[in-house]
C-alpha cells in the first residue's frame, strides 16, 4: 500500500481509486480520514473492515462544498443554514434529517447522516475530483489514537487502504465538532475543532444530547470508551501527589513534570489550548510508543478547544 505525496496528479490518482471502489487515506484539517465512495455501499464496507469498526457506528459524508453537502439533507432547519453559512469549510459536522439516496450502511440505519465540509485543500479537491460525497471516518483502527500524520495511518493500518495521501500534518488534530437540532435549537453531540462558543453565538445556546449507549450512537466517535492509546490512561490535575516513575509517562498541558519519568510531552509551552489541540494526538502516540505501563494526563481548561481535548481524554480513559 503506497504512501504517496498530496501532489495535483496523485490526487486525481486518488480519485480515480474512489470512484472505482477504493479506499483512500487523506488528511483533513482535523484528523487524516479514511475515505470511500458514500454512494457505493461495497465500498463504505471496505471501512469497516479495514478500520474494525462495528457496523452500528455510522460514518461521516465529507462533501467539497456547502452547496453540494446541502443537498445530501431532506430538511435543514434556518438556525442549522446560519452554521453551514459560517463554519463550512471547516471542522464542524452536521446531523440532519438524510436524503433517499444515501445507502444506510453510511448512518447505521437511522433517519440522518452526518455531513461536513473539511477546510483542508487536499481534501477537498480529492472529494471534487472524485465527483462524490466521500465518506470518512477517522484513518485508524476502531478506538484507537486518531492519526494526525500519514505515519499515523501507516502505523495501524498496515496495507488496508488501497493508498494514503500525505498531506503532512493535520492543522487542528482533533475531530469536528458534531452538532445536531432538536425543536430547532441545536444539541452538541460531540466537542472538537469548532468551539462550542462560537457555534452558540450564531445558532443559540446548545442543550447535551439524550443518553443514547454504546449500540445505537446517534454520531461517530460518541462512544464511551474511544481514542485510547494501547495503554492505560489516567486523568489527574497536576503532578502533585503523583510519584515520578521510569515505568509511567506524563501528558502535561503547559509545564514539563519535574522527576524521572519513562518519556513526557508538553502539549503548548505557551498554555494556548489550539496549540494543545492540534499536539494532542500526536504526543500520545509518541507516548504509547515508548513503553510505559500508563500514561497520567493533565486535565485541561474544560473551554474552547480544551473542552475537546478533555472530551478525548475522558474517553480515552474509560
Amino acid at each position: 500500500m503506497p504512501v504517496i505525496k498530496a501532489t495535483t496528479k496523485n490526487i486525481r490518482k486518488a480519485a480515480a481509486l474512489l470512484r472505482e471502489g477504493g479506499v483512500v487515506a487523506f488528511p483533513t484539517e482535523t484528523v487524516y480520514g479514511l475515505g470511500a465512495d458514500g454512494t457505493d455501499p461495497g465500498a463504505c464496507a471496505r471501512i469497516f473492515e479495514i478500520k474494525g469498526r462495528p457496523r452500528f457506528d455510522p460514518l461521516i459524508l465529507h462533501e467539497c462544498s456547502a452547496a453540494r453537502a446541502g443537498k445530501l439533507f431532506s430538511r435543514v432547519p434556518a438556525p442549522a443554514r446560519r452554521l453551514m453559512r459560517r463554519f463550512w469549510p471547516g471542522p464542524l459536522t452536521l446531523v440532519l434529517p438524510k436524503s433517499a439516496a444515501i445507502p444506510d450502511i453510511v448512518t447505521s440505519g437511522l433517519r440522518t447522516v452526518a455531513v461536513r465540509v473539511p477546510a483542508n485543500p487536499v481534501a477537498r479537491a480529492l472529494i471534487k475530483a472524485a465527483g462524490r460525497p466521500v465518506a470518512a471516518p477517522s484513518a485508524n483502527r476502531f478506538g484507537r489514537l486518531s492519526p494526525t500524520t500519514a505515519a499515523h495511518v501507516r502505523r495501524q493500518l498496515g496495507e488496508g487502504p488501497d493508498l494514503i495521501l500525505d498531506g503532512g500534518r493535520t492543522s487542528i488534530g482533533v475531530e469536528s465538532t458534531i452538532i445536531t437540532f432538536r425543536s430547532g435549537r441545536p444539541v452538541l453531540l460531540r466537542p472538537g475543532g469548532l468551539p462550542l462558543e462560537d457555534i452558540e453565538a450564531v445558532a443559540g445556546k446548545a442543550s447535551a444530547p439524550e443518553p443514547g449507549g454504546d449500540k445505537n450512537p446517534a454520531a461517530p466517535g460518541c462512544l464511551k470508551k474511544h481514542y485510547a492509546p494501547k495503554v492505560r490512561l489516567r486523568i489527574i490535575a497536576g503532578p502533585e501527589g503523583i510519584k515520578p516513575s521510569r515505568r509511567a509517562a506524563y501528558l502535561a498541558f503547559s509545564k514539563r513534570p519535574a522527576g524521572r519519568w519513562k518519556a513526557s510531552a508538553v502539549l503548548s509551552p505557551s498554555g494556548d489550548l489550539r496549540e494543545a489541540a492540534a499536539s494532542l494526538f500526536a504526543a500520545l502516540h509518541r507516548l504509547e510508543r515508548c513503553g510505559a505501563a500508563v500514561i497520567y494526563a493533565e486535565r485541561v481548561p474544560a473551554r474552547g478547544l480544551g473542552r475537546a481535548i478533555m472530551d478525548r481524554l475522558k474517553r480515552a480513559s474509560a
